[in-house]
């Protein structure tokens, strides 16, 4: 019987947006290990981007001085990315999907980060600790 391998990776960045390229680089990086196609790549980037801006915006606030951790699991055919943070928690059940067409007609901006994430991502799930929020998000390559 083989055994599956698994693949672990990990990035540190501050909270601050400029530096919101390392982690898109980061996870486009390791995806295209896994095997993933360039759509696969620019969906589950943009799903890791929106997680860490939120954490950016909402969770610390903008402040610069925080630290976002993110890591990489792959094994077998499963992409995990973990998303630790130590900001201020929120309720994502609380988070309602946004109609997209009214959502469009009036020429919105933001909002959408969960609705993308639940959309892009097999598997999306919140744990709230004490002092740590993490985000796993899951995609399955096909």
């Amino acid at each position: 019987m083989g055994t599956t391998r698994t693949y672990k990776a990990h990035v540190t960045i501050p909270s601050q947006t400029e530096r919101l390229s390392e982690v898109r680089d980061f996870i486009s990086l390791h995806a295209r290990e896994h095997g993933f196609g360039d759509d696969d790549i620019n969906k589950i980037t943009i799903a890791v981007d929106e997680a860490c801006t939120n954490i950016i915006k909402h969770g610390y606030n903008f402040s610069p001085n925080f630290k976002i951790d993110v890591d990489i699991i792959r094994t077998g055919s499963q992409f995990e990315i973990m998303i630790s943070d130590h900001g201020k928690q929120f309720n994502p059940n609380a988070v309602e999907t946004p109609d997209m067409k009214e959502y469009l007609s009036h020429y919105r901006r933001g909002g959408l980060g969960m609705y993308l994430m639940k959309r892009i991502m097999d598997k999306v799930e919140f744990n709230f600790n004490s002092d740590k929020n993490t985000l796993r998000m899951v995609k399955t390559l096909q």
